[in-house]
């Protein structure tokens, strides 16, 4: 069971080398610091759980939702104390990835800098790899 959180922004990396980690994903500490705020307000929920939907004009975005419990082809990110189950269809787009959360005066949203993509739509909001 899960349920809809915040949309997300997907930014192309390049010339980053990708270092070699045991987590498929690693968060930064404005992201565990905001995904810990929001699973303390949603009392019953475990974790957040990222996914991959195709969507948008360049193939694919991310999704973040709120969940109760691991499926079984859920990979677990444990980061600080902050739990994130990434969905099997999700794991392969986001190796070598940062999750990170950004305040802006006009907005405030998760952000994957994702070294992966070859292409993104001008808005940020879908990519291909």
């Amino acid at each position: 069971m899960s349920a809809s959180v915040v949309r997300a922004t997907v930014r192309a990396v390049s010339k980053r080398k990708i270092l070699p980690t045991r987590a498929a994903l690693t968060l930064t500490p404005a992201a565990v610091n905001r995904i810990s705020l929001l699973l303390k307000s949603k009392p019953g929920f475990i974790a957040m759980k990222v996914g991959v939907r195709t969507r948008g004009c360049n193939g694919l975005t991310y999704t973040l939702d709120y969940t109760k419990e691991k499926d079984k082809s859920d990979e677990e990110v444990l980061q600080d104390g902050v739990r994130v189950f990434i969905e099997k269809k999700a794991q392969l787009t986001l190796l070598g990835t940062e999750m990170d959360y950004v305040e802006s005066k006009l907005s405030s949203e998760f952000v994957f800098n994702n070294p992966n993509i070859k292409g993104m739509c001008g808005c940020g909001e879908s990519f291909n790899i």
